[in-house]
């Protein structure tokens, strides 16, 4: 017996006025448009897996028989009256026997070696016991320049330089002997000259002498502003006669 159609089935439990609830709205996002929008602003073809779209061959474009063969060029066409090729000599045909020369190549050749020049071997020299050979002419070796022409001629520019600077000293020459004419400077004499480095040099002597007999100790501020005063005097005794040695002509100016 079906049971659904017996008053006491189960399913009759159920009210016939039931209903299933309704599904709660889903989710959707307020940036959807503007998202799907720069994706497809921004999205090119090649960015998927292959070009997007590809063009499905044509089924009347099938591979035809003797596609690939190479053609080949037309056919000329035969002549003829086309000159042809020397015919090739048969077997029967020798060459020309019997010509006979009176040059007598003995002699001659032993002429020409008689009298032609003797070939000059190559100049080359040999640094290691294993023989190793190496040109002479690019090796240094060789004294070339000094055959020269112009070899041990002083250069113009080196002239023209001596010649600027002997015409300086004269002008600087001519200029001192006009102040030494206005009585502006004056020369001192190789006798003056000495009196006054011998001078200079005993100065040195007196005040090196002192400065030894200052104290070790410079436990105080006098002791090291003497110190300091003989050093500043003794350095510039020693540039004074370094000066006076140096030059042997030495102007002093008139006051």
């Amino acid at each position: 017996m079906d049971p659904t159609c017996s008053s006491e089935s189960i399913y009759n439990l159920i009210p016939s006025d039931w209903k299933e609830p309704p599904q709660p709205p889903r989710y959707i996002s307020v940036f959807k448009t503007a998202v799907k929008d720069d994706m497809q602003k921004f999205k090119t073809a090649m960015k998927t897996m292959g070009p997007a779209k590809v063009e499905v061959p044509s089924p009347k474009d099938f591979l035809k028989k003797h596609s690939k063969e190479k053609t080949l060029p037309p056919k000329k066409k035969f002549d003829r009256n086309e000159p042809k090729k020397p015919p090739v000599p048969l077997r029967t045909d020798h060459p020309v026997m019997g010509i006979q020369s009176e040059k007598n190549f003995i002699n001659t050749n032993a002429a020409d070696v008689i009298m032609g020049v003797a070939k000059k071997p190559k100049p080359i020299y040999v640094d290691k016991r294993t023989g190793d050979k190496h040109d002479l002419e690019t090796s240094g070796l060789v004294p070339k320049y000094i055959n020269k022409k112009d070899y041990g001629v002083t250069p113009e520019y080196i002239c023209k330089r001596n010649e600027e600077v002997k015409k300086a000293q004269e002008e600087y020459d001519n200029y001192i002997q006009g102040n030494l004419r206005k009585a502006a400077m004056k020369r001192l004499s190789d006798e003056e000259r000495e009196a006054l480095l011998q001078g200079l040099k005993k100065n040195w002597e007196e005040v090196h002498k002192e400065f030894q007999s200052l104290s070790v100790f410079m436990d105080s501020i006098p002791k090291k502003t003497r110190k300091q005063k003989l050093e500043q005097e003794m350095k510039q005794l020693e540039h004074d006669i370094g000066v006076i040695e140096k030059h042997r002509i030495i102007y002093i100016a008139n006051k």
